[in-house]
């Protein structure tokens, strides 16, 4: 049989759980016409490119499915009818490893275990540090004056 692998998107709102549910739902169409999830990721809560729906966040589920196309197709009609899936894709693919996490998993692990390195000195300027420079205050700056005292800054300037 084919293998395939299908990422969803669930609204923000729903939770977990209702995630799992629709997977469930997936798995037991594909079981009444002879095929099987072979593995199942759960990505999170992720934020979307644009708005899809009116939603700017969703959940994200991947399921590598052995499965004949027909069944497939069902699946698929299934998942766009349900109102809970703001999107769903499937593609045919050779391999499926259960084991192996997919490479948005593995780069969220890599990520986790990279420590902060030395990022380099901080470039120098007006907001490396809120101040300007010189060391002086700048609420000093902004202090009410006198016209005496603008006047006399004016003519210091020239």
């Amino acid at each position: 049989m084919p293998l395939y692998e299908c990422v969803f998107i669930a609204r923000n709102d729903v939770t977990q759980q209702q995630v799992e549910t629709i997977a469930d739902n997936v798995a037991t169409t594909l079981g009444e016409q002879g095929g099987h999830v072979q593995k199942r990721e759960y990505w999170g809560l992720r934020g979307l490119a644009y708005k899809v729906k009116k939603n700017r966040k969703g959940h994200y589920m991947l399921l590598g499915i052995d499965a004949p196309p027909a069944a497939m197709q069902e699946v698929v009609r299934q998942l766009g009818l349900n109102e809970d899936v703001l999107r769903e894709m499937t593609i045919r693919v050779e391999a499926i490893d259960p084991e192996a996490p997919s490479a948005i998993l593995a780069k969220r692990g890599d990520d986790r275990d990279r420590e902060r390195g030395f990022r380099g000195p901080k470039p120098a300027g007006r907001f490396s540090s809120g101040r300007t420079g010189g060391g002086r205050d700048d609420r000093e700056e902004f202090r009410a004056r006198s016209r005496d005292e603008m006047d006399l800054n004016l003519n210091e300037e020239i």
